[in-house]
């Protein structure tokens, strides 16, 4: 079986996984939603489990925080484990005044303050964006479960903090919703390498300080964009 030095599976990977940052969620999604579940990794405490959920084999893992770490996962999972549709299940902070806490987005693009995509020797700027075929799914989803979810761009930033306490205002102005720390990456990993991405985020932080969630909370709270996620996932496979 296939290995790499951050992934050695003890089970098969399914063609579709969920992604969260937190490791911890991963068990979470596993334990509460998963059956048939068995553990593929636990290399460096990245835990993966393949389960089933509704009839179909999926798979979820954490990434870890930033955009190295899950350029790393998606990379490998891409490339060398055959996975096909990678829908991250991550928080964000909002930027916009009406975006409040646990608000569900849909990050149709990632703008990034990374030279994450320096490696491409791209011409130009390059735009980040969700693939239609997963968007699609989880609108479809989303309007099926009557769950209210917000579409837009979102910041990803290689900075959790910024030297600048303005640094996120021109990202506002711009109408950015949400800022995080892994899309770009993620995004362009799978255009580049020819599969499908979305990041579901749900907001624990409100920028500048006008609230957040527990930690607690950040891993087992998030259950409407977990099921989301997982009815795309479904859809999908």
């Amino acid at each position: 079986m296939t290995s790499t030095p951050h992934i050695a599976p003890k089970a098969q990977i399914a063609e579709t996984i969920l992604l969260p940052g937190d490791p911890l969620r991963a068990k979470f999604i596993r334990e509460n939603y998963f059956t048939d579940a068995a553990e593929f990794n636990s290399v460096r405490n990245m835990l993966g489990y393949t389960g089933r959920y509704k009839g179909k084999t999926l798979s979820v893992m954490g990434t870890g925080m930033g955009m190295p770490s899950i350029g790393i996962y998606s990379y490998e999972l891409i490339n060398f484990f055959g996975v096909k549709n990678l829908i991250r299940t991550g928080s964000c902070g909002a930027l916009q005044e009406n975006v409040r806490l646990f608000d569900i987005i849909l990050a149709l693009a990632a703008s990034t303050d990374s030279a994450y995509g320096a490696q491409f020797l791209l011409p130009g700027q390059y735009a980040p964006c969700a693939s239609w075929k997963l968007l699609n799914a989880c609108a479809s989803c989303a309007a099926r479960l009557g769950a209210a979810v917000r579409a837009g761009n979102i910041l990803s930033s290689d900075r959790f903090y910024d030297d600048s306490a303005e640094a996120a205002l021109p990202w506002k102005k711009m109408g950015v919703l949400a800022i995080e720390m892994e899309t770009a990456a993620l995004y362009m990993n799978a255009a580049r390498h020819g599969a499908n991405a979305l990041s579901i985020l749900t907001v624990s932080d409100l920028i500048p300080a006008r609230g957040e969630i527990s930690a607690k909370e950040r891993e087992t709270a998030f259950s409407g964009m977990i099921e989301l996620a997982l009815e795309t996932a479904v859809e999908v496979s």
